[in-house]
């Protein structure tokens, strides 16, 4: 069974642009990839659109669907009123390329930055590390993002002021914080998360933590307790005295 939908796509370049409608007969569990797949098959073939897995896990296909993001993979047609159009258009963090398409690569220079992990010395006679379980458990949650970068798009520090010069996103605290949390680590990334990280922009209104695919609770999960490690290190007075006594 089939159904007419009306999709309302973006379509031009850094440039300049607008809203394209298009319609289709909409088939039964279809999502809206399958939808814009179809359009660029029948209507469309010059639409721009970057996807690959179409099961969720790559994060390639990462839009605005009605003005919020999310995989296109992962939203279905009848999630929304049947009468009304879908709007889809690129991410807003980001430099358009074209259509769909936006140029997610600033990601991976932040990623670059990050202090990278650095282990602690074994300390069993076998040569091997100890740990409690829990202790490893701890960060396992982090490692599920799968660079979507819907966190970024939504945060309001790199989306409506532009701070991607001095702000790292919640993408990347979730990597700190993966760094950080684990039991062998010994990197201070504290520094580096107060001054290049610019942690202190975050103001925990838990926006990056509604859109993650994954469910990562990237807000009370990562970024707060990466926020409590950097004002011990630079606000706690007994910390402040106890490096001055002993330098």
């Amino acid at each position: 069974m089939s159904e007419h939908r009306r999709l309302r796509i973006f379509r031009g370049t850094r440039g300049s642009g607008a809203l394209q409608e298009y319609g289709l007969e909409a088939g039964e569990g279809m999502v809206v990839l399958d939808a814009v797949h179809k359009i660029q098959a029948e209507q469309a073939p010059d639409l721009a659109v970057r996807w690959n897995c179409k099961a969720g896990k790559c994060g390639s296909c990462s839009a605005e669907i009605n003005g919020r993001p999310r995989l296109m993979c992962m939203t279905r047609l009848s999630d929304y009123p049947a009468g009304e159009p879908i709007t889809v258009t690129p991410m807003k963090a980001f430099p358009l390329i074209r259509d769909l398409v936006t140029d997610v690569s600033w990601n991976y220079e932040v990623n670059k930055r990050i202090p990278a992990f650095k282990p602690r010395a074994p300390d069993a006679p076998d040569g091997t590390w100890r740990m409690y379980q829990y202790e490893v458990e701890r960060p396992q949650e982090f490692r599920k993002c799968i660079e979507c970068f819907l966190c970024q798009d939504v945060c309001h520090v790199l989306r409506a002021h532009e701070k991607h010069a001095e702000f790292m996103g919640p993408a990347f605290l979730v990597r700190a914080a993966v760094y950080e949390m684990h039991p062998l680590d010994e990197e201070d990334r504290r520094s580096y998360l107060r001054e290049q990280g610019g942690i202190g922009y975050c103001n925990i209104t838990k926006c990056c933590t509604e859109v993650c695919p994954e469910s990562i609770t990237i807000t009370d999960n990562a970024i707060i307790p990466l926020k409590e490690r950097v004002v011990d290190a630079n606000y706690d007075p007994l910390a402040a005295l106890w490096r001055k006594l002993t330098g």
